[in-house]
């Protein structure tokens, strides 16, 4: 994308450091396309399903990368395809089904029909119509089915986990996440049969931005929600670690729950109530499982939108899906293993409560994002500060810092070339 010379004066970044954040990264429209076309439709690797959620040949989800509908689909050899919900005809977004099974995609417009694999393979009308001796319209000579096929995307997938992307030249998806952010996917994406367990979807008035920021950003946990801090589930006396891929992409907090209770991170910390207590204990049933290895929490943020959430026992994925520099989707997808007794079952979805558009915690995390979008749209002259732990961008020991925001910038400066 190409600026003026009026516009790229406003683009000057305060300084060659990541901590101060121009509030103008969250609000301007073509900082926001830049987004989409160096990121998004860039040179990434975008998360768009589960193959949990396509189990028998024919399945087919509504996903999206970036702004742009897509739909993925395993074909009739039991082979996942990605392709672009657009008609090659007139550029219909054809398919309105959040999910489903089909043997072919049928374009209501103008009945165009394509196989699984996104091949064109019926044209009404192609050789026009016989009527009083002769052959109305139809298809040009030259015109071939095969060059008019539905837009197929760049597809990886590890271990049930369904990544696309629009560029054709990229780096596979395991050298994209980096070994150690990989070792963390890994640990809850084995291999092992997932289940799913359903699914949370809201709408949030903020830049998508502020979503990665907020689940790279650990010490608001304790400080912000109350069930984190009243009962030990994520604050900063925990043991914890901070660690980020090569390029300051992607990172995975990691930590272990405490026993809660009053300590001295909860001194003038008004969500900690040191009276609260449950009615239903069984909210905070946790259970150790033997893959955690240690960790009973390891939140990961795969750039460009894509959270992995373990938290104790619950597991998801959420997915944002940017609608507007103001503006995203958040799609959460709860899961379990196929193996998991209903005992446990049970578990993950009551401490699913946890989470989710009306969590107990996560409905403060939708809140804040939501106060912050307003307060930077104010006057985006101004700028975040990102300090807490320095200037720098370095994995780290302990969760009193920000310097996974600081990373992820220093990454986003790059690629938009600001």
């Amino acid at each position: 994308m190409t600026f003026t010379a009026e516009r790229d004066v406003n683009l000057l970044w305060p300084d060659d450091g990541t901590s101060r954040i121009p509030y103008w990264a969250y609000t301007r429209d073509d900082i926001y396309q830049r987004e989409l076309e160096k990121i998004f439709y860039g040179k990434h690797w975008s998360y768009v399903a589960l193959e949990a959620e396509l189990p028998n040949n024919g399945d087919f989800v509504r996903s999206v990368v970036g702004e742009r509908s897509v739909i993925v689909v395993r074909n009739q050899h039991g082979e996942i395809n990605v392709v672009e919900n657009r008609c090659a005809h007139r550029g219909m977004r054809f398919c309105r089904e959040k999910s489903g099974n089909r043997q072919d995609f049928v374009c209501p417009y103008h009945q165009w029909n394509y196989d699984l694999d996104g091949n064109l393979q019926g044209v009404p009308f192609r050789r026009g119509v016989k009527q009083d001796g002769k052959v109305n319209g139809g298809m040009p000579k030259d015109f071939s089915p095969s060059e008019h096929g539905l837009n197929r995307l760049n597809v990886a997938c590890r271990n049930g986990v369904i990544f696309a992307s629009f560029s054709m030249d990229l780096e596979p998806l395991e050298t994209y996440l980096g070994p150690d952010i990989l070792g963390y996917f890994d640990r809850v994406f084995s291999g092992r049969p997932l289940r799913l367990l359903g699914y949370n979807r809201q709408r949030i008035p903020g830049n998508w931005k502020l979503m990665q920021e907020n689940i790279k950003d650990p010490y608001h946990a304790g400080l912000l929600h109350t069930w984190f801090v009243t009962f030990g589930l994520w604050r900063a006396d925990n043991r914890s670690q901070l660690i980020m891929d090569s390029r300051f992409r992607h990172a995975a907090m990691i930590s272990r729950k405490g026993n809660g209770g009053k300590s001295a991170v909860t001194q003038g910390v008004s969500s900690f109530k040191e009276q609260m207590q449950l009615h239903d204990g069984s909210l905070l049933d946790v259970v150790e499982e033997p893959w955690w290895n240690g960790p009973s929490v390891v939140m990961m943020t795969l750039f460009p939108s894509l959270i992995i959430q373990q938290n104790v026992n619950s597991m998801s994925v959420r997915h944002i899906q940017p609608r507007g520099p103001h503006e995203f989707d958040f799609v959460w997808t709860h899961f379990g293993f196929a193996d998991d007794d209903e005992t446990m079952t049970q578990r993950r979805l009551r401490q699913a409560n946890l989470f989710g558009p009306a969590g107990f915690v996560s409905a403060d995390d939708g809140e804040v994002v939501e106060f912050s979008q307003q307060g930077m749209g104010q006057n985006p002259q101004q700028r975040t500060i990102a300090e807490l732990g320095g200037t720098g961008h370095e994995n780290t020991d302990h969760m009193v810092s920000e310097t996974l925001i600081r990373g992820m910038y220093h990454y986003w400066r790059g690629v938009l070339e600001i």
